[in-house]
C-alpha cells in the first residue's frame, strides 16, 4: 500500500520541529568517540530517541532507522533519520547543521524534511508535491556553466578509506579550482542537498551514500528541479557509489569533473561497490 503522503510530512513536520527545539534548548556536554575521528553527542542520541517514540504512536505500521541506533532497514517502508547532520560543526559552534528525515518506500526516498536551526531554515518536500524552504516554493539554479557555479564538495574521509578518499576529494578540488567560479566544504550534506535544492548551490559532490545523511536532501533537491545522480550517471539510490546533486545545466560538465578525477578508484562509473 503506497503511503498517504500529505499526511505522513505533516506528522514528519510536527516530528522534526520538536527535535529542532531540542536542537536548540540543549548543549553537546557529553561527546562519544564512535569511530575515526567521528562522534556522537547526547543531542544526536535525545533527538533520535524522541523521534523513534514519536513515529511509534503517530505512524505504528512504518519501519523506523536511527543514525545512532539503527533499526528496522529490511521494513518494505520506513523513516530514516540524521538528528544532528553536521555533528562536528555543531560541537564547535558552527551554524552549519540540523536535522534530516526521510522516508524511504520499497528503497527510494518519497518525502524529505530538513531542518536548519540555526540559520533558521526549514525544507521539506514529498513525491510529486515540489519542494518548499519556510513554505515558499523552491528550484533549483538555473546555472549552465561552471565559471557560474558554486559547488560543494563533502567532507574529508576518515577510518580505512579514508586516505585513498582523500586523494580523490583533492583531485576533484584542484579540478574545480581551475573551472568553477567557487568551491565549499560546508561539514553538512543535509546543508548541501537542501542548498541546492534552493539555488543557493549550483552542485554538491560527496563521495559516500549514508541513507540517513542522503534519503532528505535527494528527495527535496528532486522536487526542486535538481538532478541527483551517482558517478555513472544513473538517478542516486541508496546503493549509489557517490552522491551528486546538480544543477540541470550542470550535469554533463559535473560528471565530466567526476570521470576525470574518480577513474580507477573505488568511486568511478566502472566499480561495482558502493563506497559508504
Amino acid at each position: 500500500m503506497n503511503p498517504d503522503l500529505p499526511v505522513l510530512l505533516d506528522l514528519a513536520r510536527s516530528v522534526t520541529e520538536r527535535a529542532e527545539q531540542q536542537l536548540l534548548d540543549l548543549t553537546p556536554d557529553l561527546i562519544t568517540a564512535k569511530g575515526d575521528r567521528d562522534m556522537v553527542t547526547n543531542v544526536d542520541l535525545a533527538i533520535e530517541s524522541e523521534a523513534r517514540k514519536a513515529f511509534l504512536n503517530g505512524a505504528p505500521g512504518i519501519g523506523f532507522v536511527g543514525e545512532e541506533e539503527g533499526g528496522d532497514v529490511d521494513a518494505d517502508t520506513y523513516w530514516i533519520i540524521d538528528p544532528v547532520d553536521g555533528t562536528a560543526n555543531f560541537i564547535r559552534g558552527l551554524p552549519l547543521c540540523g536535522i534530516s528525515l526521510a522516508l524511504v518506500h520499497h528503497g527510494v526516498p518519497v518525502l524529505g524534511v530538513i531542518h536548519l536551526p540555526l540559520i533558521g531554515r526549514r525544507y521539506w518536500a514529498a513525491q510529486g508535491l515540489g519542494a518548499y524552504r519556510d513554505g515558499q516554493r523552491i528550484s533549483a539554479a538555473g546555472t549552465s556553466t561552471l565559471p557560474e557555479a558554486m559547488i560543494a564538495v563533502g567532507d574529508y574521509g576518515t577510518g580505512p578509506d579514508g586516505p585513498e578518499r582523500n586523494r580523490v576529494a583533492l583531485a576533484i578540488q584542484a579540478l574545480l579550482a581551475e573551472h568553477a567560479q567557487r568551491v565549499r566544504m560546508l561539514g553538512s550534506a543535509a546543508v548541501d542537498l537542501a542548498l541546492v535544492a534552493d539555488g543557493t548551490l549550483d552542485a554538491a559532490i560527496t563521495l559516500g551514500n549514508h541513507d540517513w545523511d542522503m534519503a532528505a536532501g535527494a528527495i527535496i533537491a528532486r522536487e526542486a528541479g535538481a538532478v541527483v545522480l551517482d558517478t555513472d550517471g544513473r538517478p542516486h539510490t541508496p546503493a549509489s557509489l557517490t552522491t551528486i546533486a546538480t544543477a540541470p545545466g550542470l550535469r554533463d560538465a559535473v560528471l565530466g569533473i567526476l570521470a576525470t578525477t574518480t577513474a580507477g578508484t573505488p568511486w568511478s562509473a566502472t566499480s561495482g561497490s558502493p563506497a559508504c
